[in-house]
């Protein structure tokens, strides 16, 4: 045979350890593998999984990891067997700022000789693994301080010099005798996972908010001058009494002249025209400037301070482009591209065009510098005490900029929030998400069905984007007004927000336009408005009849006492038998806040039919009858059982929102328990 030739290529190395026995696998909660930071409110319990095991019958031990982010030393958590290899543990983040986690686990050689020793019948036998014990507890006394080094000492004693086989087994299965020995594990051979895990805590206006959206200059008093932050601060005792706790301003900047829009995105303005207020910067300032006929500093300082005394807290737009005659434009004209002309290429989204609109060139060789000035941009308001900002069209920026500029103002300011308005393709939405953003705008405003908004809310609360998309739900905005409320009337606007601001601890409407169920296009088939406040002043009638002011209000206040609707997990669809008809349940198990809400979608006819319940979700009884008090018309009604029967009529109130009491004495007697 001819000789054996040597294998060529292959590094013939061993591991680091090879006695390290304990794996690893499959911990939960992590986003893209550790990539990206889990997002938790501040107060939560963080749960944690994973899988852990070793190799034979051995027992292994595991650790939860945590820390702050500013913190140098570990906590450790134990960690409790769940079956099948599976372990748990949490811990609770109690303040706004980035967390690290991972685990640890290790094949324990007391907990195997326990697990062994159990199940040991010959007494002679017995006896021999007693003396191992023994020499386990005097290792792990060896380990030990003070007087449990003592204790532990004269356990080991106990178990060497004991022969009575009874008395051995009562000592091996005393619960104190081993608490104490695992204080003390050998863990030499540890196992870690190789990756520390993020988490980005925020507080609570997170994952709880409404937003009130309203452009300040339709805020006069007069029928036809120009609205001022001072006007605005006489509109905030009316936004407060709504139940909402954002007031959001759009861009509140000087407005450029040059290619100013006019009515309804027409390409003439007149000389009184406004012009669009994303349309920033004119020789007045640019994105650190306020427009002039808004007022000054003091002025917005002013309606700040008036707001949060009301339980408002002001969020800024803050839209990364300019107009033509923006400050920048000359100052930097290598942020901007150019046509072949030299002129700058204004914005396009064929076949919209936005001439009053230069986007950043974020491929300039200048790029380092003009990230910098925008992160100033979110300073300089951040000086003004901004701690809510909402981000215009995120996702036509590089991703490489948001995530850097999030990390940074959230490195120093941890409880800045960062809502993306990014109505885009689904993969681009969660990665502005898992980049920072806080929150972030949904398919909400176009999904009308029972199954569309079943499929579509089972998706968030329950698809991979639950542990880092916090949805923020818009039943209209200045840019949106989708076509069921064009066609719905007053029934349609109801049953939207209660839509919005029950499935999503986060929601918010464009105002006066809601309340007062502004509902025209600008064209056939269009979802702009006619006469459009994006381009005009507008005028509203906040004293109307019709207004849904006060029905706004009990839909907050409903929000605001129930614990279950503010947050977004803990919601379960039921079954129908009207597919007009949509039922679920909001469960909060801390605070024990069941809702349950049933909504009409036909806008035009009375709605009836059986709503098929999972009575364990809402934690009622079976066997007894249980009441369901409406939190919009004060109303109670005793159910009994799985089934039970509704009716909505939308020319009333098209949906019902019940606070659910678990249990009343009889079926004539409205008396409860909690």
């Amino acid at each position: 045979m001819p000789p054996r030739q040597p294998r060529t290529g292959v590094r013939r190395t061993l591991p680091p350890d090879g006695r390290i026995r304990a794996v690893i696998e499959a911990i939960t909660p992590q986003v893209d593998h550790g990539r990206f930071a889990v997002k938790r409110i501040a107060g939560d319990r963080v749960e944690v999984e994973a899988d852990c095991f070793t190799d034979g019958h051995d027992l292994v031990a595991c650790r939860l990891r945590h820390r702050h982010e500013n913190d140098k030393a570990w906590q450790e958590t134990p960690m409790t067997a769940l079956g099948n290899d599976r372990w748990h543990g949490d811990f609770v983040v109690t303040a706004p700022g980035r967390y690290r986690y991972t685990v640890v686990a290790w094949v324990d050689p007391m907990l195997s000789w326990r697990h062994d020793f159990d199940r040991r019948v010959d007494p002679d036998d017995i006896r021999v693994a007693a003396r191992v014990g023994a020499d386990l507890v005097t290792a792990a006394a060896e380990r030990a301080r003070g007087g449990d080094r003592k204790r532990l000492v004269e356990f080991a004693r106990s178990l060497r010099e004991t022969a009575d086989i009874d008395v051995l087994h009562e000592l091996v299965q005393d619960e104190q005798w081993a608490a104490l020995v695992d204080r003390y594990p050998d863990r030499r051979l540890e196992t870690a996972c190789p990756v520390e895990f993020s988490l980005d805590v925020d507080r609570a206006r997170a994952g709880f908010s409404s937003w009130y959206e309203l452009f300040p200059r339709s805020t006069a008093h007069d029928t036809g001058g120009h609205g001022t932050f001072r006007d605005c601060e006489a509109r905030v005792p009316y936004i407060a009494a709504m139940g909402f706790d954002v007031l959001y301003l759009p861009p509140i900047h000087p407005i450029g002249a040059v290619r100013r829009k006019g009515p309804n995105n027409t390409l003439s303005a007149g000389a009184d025209d406004v012009g669009s207020p994303w349309a920033i910067g004119s020789a007045e300032g640019g994105h650190k400037a306020l427009h002039p006929q808004l007022g000054t500093l003091a002025d917005f300082r002013s309606l700040r301070d008036r707001a949060q005394t009301s339980g408002l807290e002001l969020a800024l737009d803050i839209a990364f482009q300019c107009a033509p005659d923006h400050p920048y434009v000359d100052a930097h004209p290598e942020w901007f591209r150019h046509r072949p002309d030299g002129s700058v290429q204004y914005a396009e989204n064929p076949p919209k065009k936005y001439q009053d609109i230069y986007p950043f060139n974020f491929e300039s060789d200048e790029w380092a510098a003009l990230w910098e000035e925008l992160h100033d941009v979110f300073a300089f308001w951040m000086g003004e005490g901004v701690r809510i900002f909402r981000v215009d069209n995120p996702h036509t920026k590089p991703f490489a900029f948001w995530e850097w500029v999030i990390a940074r103002v959230k490195r120093d300011h941890p409880d800045v929030i960062f809502l993306a308005e990014a109505f885009t393709r689904p993969k681009v939405m969660h990665r502005l998400a898992k980049l920072g953003f806080t929150q972030s705008y949904t398919y909400f405003t176009w999904r009308n069905t029972r199954q569309e908004l079943t499929e579509y809310f089972t998706e968030l609360a329950d698809g991979p984007g639950r542990d880092y998309f916090r949805p923020n739900c818009w039943p209209n905005t200045p840019d949106i007004l989708p076509e069921i409320l064009q066609v719905g009337g007053r029934a349609a606007f109801m049953a939207r927000l209660v839509l919005a601001a029950t499935l999503s601890g986060n929601y918010g409407i464009y105002g006066p336009a809601y309340e007062l169920q502004e509902h025209l296009p600008r064209e056939p088939g269009a979802e702009e408005y006619l006469d459009s406040e994006k381009y005009a002043l507008r005028r509203w009638d906040l004293e109307r009849a019709d207004s849904l002011a006060p029905f706004i209000a009990r839909v907050n206040a409903a929000r605001r006492d129930h614990p279950a609707l503010q947050r977004d997990g803990g919601l379960t669809f039921f079954p129908t038998d009207n597919d007009d008809l949509i039922c679920y349940s909001r469960v909060n198990t801390v605070g024990d806040s069941v809702v349950l809400v049933v909504v009409n979608l036909d806008p035009r006819h009375t709605q009836s039919g059986w709503v098929s319940l999972d009575l364990a979700v809402l934690g009622v009884d079976p066997e007894r009858p249980f009441q369901v008090h409406d939190l919009l018309s004060d109303a109670r009604y005793v159910w009994s059982g799985v089934r039970n029967f509704v009716q909505l009529d939308p020319a009333h109130v098209p949906a019902h929102v019940f606070q659910v009491r678990r249990r009343v004495r009889s079926e004539h007697d409205f008396d409860y328990f909690l």
